[in-house]
């Protein structure tokens, strides 16, 4: 298995392997000058149906013989890729997951501002679904001037 993920062409497009580059997004590797020749070498643009990715730990999928060229991917575009692999119901639930993650790392800050307006500590713990030990963590969490780092849940 490598680090990277491949960018790689197939014959058919109706083949399943791989996702195609304008199903992932914007990729800043496809800006790289390696990619560039690879893609001017083989007559093809990012947006051609025939040229595909895997993440890294998919590569092994790849025929043998088959035209290739490793690109690095940040974090974002390596979810990105994933995701675009994923299957529709699955696919939706990872959404909710991102979702929850973008909302939950939100959490203490949230609660220390309902804390600081006045709501009762009662009625934060019945409208987050929260423990009363984590809302009062937490407020008390963002009255501290600098946080060593993450809390464990």
């Amino acid at each position: 298995m490598t680090d990277d993920a491949y960018l790689f062409l197939v014959d058919d497009p109706a083949t399943p392997l791989g996702a195609s580059v304008t199903a992932v997004g914007d990729l800043a590797c496809l800006e790289t000058p390696a990619v560039r020749a690879w893609l001017d070498a083989h007559g093809v643009t990012a947006s051609s149906p025939g040229v595909r990715l895997l993440p890294p730990e998919e590569t092994g999928a790849i025929p043998d013989g088959t035209e290739k060229v490793p690109v690095p991917l940040s974090d974002e575009e390596l979810n990105q890729l994933r995701h675009a692999l994923t299957p529709g119901a699955l696919a939706r639930v990872e959404e909710e997951l991102l979702a929850y993650r973008d909302c939950a790392g939100e959490r203490d800050a949230l609660l220390a501002r309902a804390t600081a307006a006045g709501i009762p500590l009662h009625r934060i713990v019945e409208l987050t679904g929260e423990d009363t030990r984590t809302v009062t963590s937490a407020a008390q969490g963002q009255d501290r001037p600098s946080d060593p780092g993450p809390r464990q849940r």
